[in-house]
């Protein structure tokens, strides 16, 4: 069992290979594999920068390169804080995407992100798992779990947190897009099922 959130992501990726994990309108699907490799990327790009263990990092593109610096901070042992040194945009798929300069230190933070390497706030690694554990045994989410999630959101504090039980759970994130206002004869008795963020809301607390 991983006792840390960058070996959640290894496990994950390793038992769920080819099972989706997140889908986006920008991305598509990703297979697990394809986002451990994605999440890994901008760590080598990070990390090519010679960054301290224990700084603070943050991304704000309001997509999904949110959501895997925000992994890949965890994987390096980096803080998540809006606060923090903002990801450069060359990083996130651009010339410094996979920055081989990074792939040594990369490895060499394997044995310096333990349980009690702070991520986000007061939060360490060990407490963040511990968290998810206990969330999950609400929710139920596994690897057949698929879900939905507004994108809109993705700086939330709950879709975060949800994002996180996603990956814990093994299951397939879906990001959406606001829908298009309907149409026509029928719109009144369309009904829209909105995303229930209340699991979520003190998770960070």
């Amino acid at each position: 069992m991983a006792d840390n959130l960058r070996k959640l992501l290894i496990q994950r990726a390793a038992r769920l290979q080819g099972r989706p994990a997140l889908t986006s309108p920008t991305w598509g699907t990703l297979s697990y594999g394809q986002y451990r490799n994605r999440v890994e990327g901008v760590a080598l790009g990070v990390l090519a920068e010679d960054v301290p263990a224990g700084s603070a990092i943050f991304c704000d593109t309001e997509g999904p390169w949110d959501w895997a610096c925000e992994v890949a901070a965890a994987c390096c042992g980096l803080r998540w804080d809006g606060a923090g040194i903002m990801v450069d945009p060359d990083i996130l798929g651009g010339p410094r995407f996979n920055d081989e300069h990074g792939r040594g230190p990369y490895h060499e933070r394997e044995h310096e992100v333990l349980e009690g390497t702070l991520f986000s706030g007061e939060l360490d690694h060990a407490e963040m798992m511990l968290r998810l554990q206990r969330l999950n045994r609400i929710l139920g989410w596994d690897h057949s779990t698929e879900v939905r999630l507004p994108l809109a959101r993705i700086g939330s504090p709950e879709l975060r947190a949800a994002l996180w039980c996603a990956l814990y759970g093994g299951c397939h994130a879906i990001l959406e897009a606001p829908a298009a206002a309907p149409k026509g004869l029928f719109v009144r008795s369309r009904k829209l099922t909105p995303w229930d963020d209340g699991p979520f809301k003190s998770f960070w607390a």
